[in-house]
C-alpha cells in the first residue's frame, strides 16, 4: 500500500467503493483494514480491550502468511515497548516518555533549534539553491534529537539513514532497524558509564523502566516517531507555504501565517498518513464491515481527517480547528505534540526569514513522496533563492 503526495482523490475513491473501512494489501498477499472513518478511528483507539496494540495477536503473522523477514516487520511486528502494550503495562511504559517530554526546556530547545537552522542555511545560502528536504527538513529534527539524547552529529546522520530504511518497509527495513538499535545501544552503554543531563540518562534512571532492553526500546520509540514525523511536518509545511496561494501570499505579505499552515498540514497531510496497527481480539463489526479476530486495522489518519462527516465545507470557518487526528487518539496518542510543533514552527519560520525570496525550483506537480506505506514525506524539495 503506497500513497501519492496528495491522496485526497484516492481516499474519495476508496470511500465510494468501500465506505469507512477498505481492505487493502500491505505487501503481496498481506491484507489489512484501512480505517478511514473519523468516528471509527476514535472507536478503535478508545477500546483497547477489543482492539489491541499487541501485534502478537495478528492472525496473518501467527499463520505464517507474513514471513519473519517481511519489510513490514520493523513497523508492525511486536516489540517489548510502549507501542506493543495495552492497559497497565502500557501506562507503566508510557510514563518515562511523558516525564521525558515534560523535562524538556522549551526555551533552550527553541534557541538551540534556531541556531541549528541558521547554521544549516548558512551552509547552502551562497549557492542559491538547495534541497530543503534532504539538506534541511530531515536534518533539523535529527540534530534536535541528537542534542536531547546525547548523540554526536555523526551518529545522528547514521540514525537518519537507518530510519529512512525502517519507515520505507522495503527490503532494507530490517537492516535499517538493526543499525538503528545498534547506535542507540552504544549511546545507552556510554551513558551508563558517564551519565549526563540528557534523555538517555533520564531513561536509564527512570523507575518504571526495568532493565536495558526497556530503556533501549523507549529510546527507539521516541526517536523514531519524532524524527520521521517532524521531518514530514516541516517539509509539508514548507511545501504548502511555497505552493498554496493562501499561504504563499503570507511569505510576501499575505494574511495566513505559519501557524495556519502548520494546522492545515495536520489536517491534509498529517506526519503519519497511516498508523500501524490495531488487532481485533474477537470477531466484531465496525463501520458496517465484519472484522475477524486477529485482523489488522491500520489507522488511516489522513483519510479520517478528510472524512466529509467532520467538515463544514467552509474553509474559513475551519481555520484554527485542531480536532484533527494527526496525533492519533486515546491512550496511545502522541506524547510530544508540543515540542514537535516548537521544532517545526522554528524550522519553517527560520527558513522563510533567512531565505525571503525562496521559491520552488520545479513545478509543484513534480514533487513525489518518499516510498512508504506510513508517511507521505516529499522525497525532495528543490528550491532557488537569491539571483538564481
Amino acid at each position: 500500500m503506497t500513497t501519492p503526495l496528495h491522496a485526497t482523490t484516492l481516499y474519495e475513491d476508496l470511500r465510494r467503493q468501500w465506505g469507512d473501512l477498505a481492505w487493502v494489501e500491505l505487501e503481496p498477499g498481506v491484507g489489512a483494514w484501512l480505517v478511514m472513518g473519523y468516528q471509527e478511528i476514535l472507536t478503535i483507539t478508545r477500546q483497547e480491550k477489543l482492539y489491541s496494540r499487541d501485534a502478537r495477536n495478528w492472525r496473518l503473522f501467527q499463520e505464517g502468511v507474513v514471513p519473519p523477514d517481511s519489510g513490514l516487520g520493523p513497523m508492525m511486528f511486536w516489540r517489548p515497548n510502549v507501542i506493543g502494550a495495552d492497559g497497565a503495562e502500557h501506562r507503566r511504559l508510557r510514563r518515562p516518555l511523558d516525564d521525558g517530554v515534560a523535562a524538556i526546556d522549551q526555551r533552550r530547545m527553541r534557541r538551540s533549534v534556531e541556531t541549528m537552522c541558521a547554521d544549516l542555511i548558512a551552509g547552502f545560502r551562497d549557492r542559491g539553491s538547495a534541497d530543503l528536504m534532504g539538506e534541511y527538513a530531515a536534518v533539523v529534527p535529527m540534530l534536535a534529537l541528537a542534542d536531547l539524547f546525547g548523540l554526536d552529529v555523526g551518529q545522528g546522520h547514521e540514525l537518519l539513514a537507518a530510519l529512512r530504511a525502517l519507515f520505507g518497509s522495503a527490503e532494507d527495513s530490517q537492516a535499517g532497524n538493526r543499525r538503528f538499535e545498534e547506535i542507540l545501544g552504544c549511546i545507552m552503554n556510554a551513558r551508563k558509564q558517564a551519565p549526563a543531563d540528557d534523555l538517555t540518562t533520564r531513561f536509564l534512571r527512570h523507575h518504571d523502566l526495568r532493565g536495558d532492553p526497556e530503556v533501549l526500546q523507549s529510546m527507539v520509540v521516541m526517536i523514531s516517531a519524532a524524527q520521521e514525523t517532524t521531518t514530514t511536518w516541516i517539509s509539508q509545511t514548507l511545501r504548502l507555504m511555497l505552493t498554496d496561494p493562501r499561504f504563499a501570499g503570507r511569505v510576501r505579505g499575505g494574511r495566513l501565517g505559519v501557524d495556519d499552515a502548520l494546522d492545515e498540514v495536520l489536517w491534509r497531510d498529517p506526519p503519519m498518513t497511516n498508523m500501524p496497527a490495531r488487532y481485533a481480539l474477537r470477531d466484531t463489526e465496525l463501520g458496517g464491515r465484519r472484522i475477524a479476530m486477529g485482523d489488522a486495522l491500520v489507522l488511516g489518519l489522513a483519510a479520517a481527517n478528510a472524512d466529509p462527516k467532520v467538515h463544514t465545507g467552509d474553509g474559513v470557518l475551519e481555520l484554527g480547528n485542531r480536532a484533527h487526528l494527526a496525533w492519533s487518539a486515546g491512550p496511545h496518542a502522541c506524547p510530544a505534540p508540543v515540542p514537535a510543533r516548537l521544532i517545526t514552527r522554528t524550522a519553517v519560520e527560520t527558513a522563510l526569514h533567512l531565505l525571503p525570496d525562496v521559491r520552488l525550483a520545479v513545478n509543484a506537480a513534480e514533487l513525489v513522496p518518499h516510498p512508504s506505506p506510513w508517511t507521505r514525506c516529499p522525497a525532495a524539495l528543490p528550491v532557488l533563492f537569491g539571483d538564481q
